[in-house]
């Protein structure tokens, strides 16, 4: 079970690392442009802020038990990231974005796996 933990953790850091870095690279418009409609009356500095909040749990989930330094940080990490996916269903069910959710309640479910097994059976 670990090494499936270990996978799990990875896509999710890939996800999330993937994602924050477009919020933080690309202006809102490019963002826009390339079909994230959802982000038409939010002010820049929001999308950075969700962006740097991505890379971070990103960083959180692999860093801390990489090193061995503080591994806490990675069910922390993991659970941080299913209640920003909770608040990304909501802002796509509210918008009338269906097809949206079933990829937050992947990542859901993959979060909190990890959060799961790192807090109970499989802490480090």
């Amino acid at each position: 079970m670990n090494v499936v933990l270990w996978v799990i953790v990875g896509l999710l850091a890939a996800a999330f690392l993937f994602s924050g870095a477009t919020k933080l690279l690309r202006s809102r418009e490019q963002l826009i442009a390339s079909g994230l409609g959802l982000y038409e009356g939010w002010p820049p500095p929001a999308i950075k802020a969700l962006g740097v909040i991505e890379v971070l749990a990103a960083i959180g989930l692999i860093l801390p038990a990489v090193t061995g330094i503080a591994p806490i940080l990675v069910p922390l990490a993991a659970t941080g990231l299913v209640l920003m996916m909770v608040g990304a269903m909501v802002v796509h069910a509210r918008r009338g974005e269906f097809p949206y959710l079933a990829l937050n309640l992947v990542l859901l479910i993959l979060a909190a796996v990890v959060a799961w097994g790192r807090f109970g059976p499989y802490a480090f």
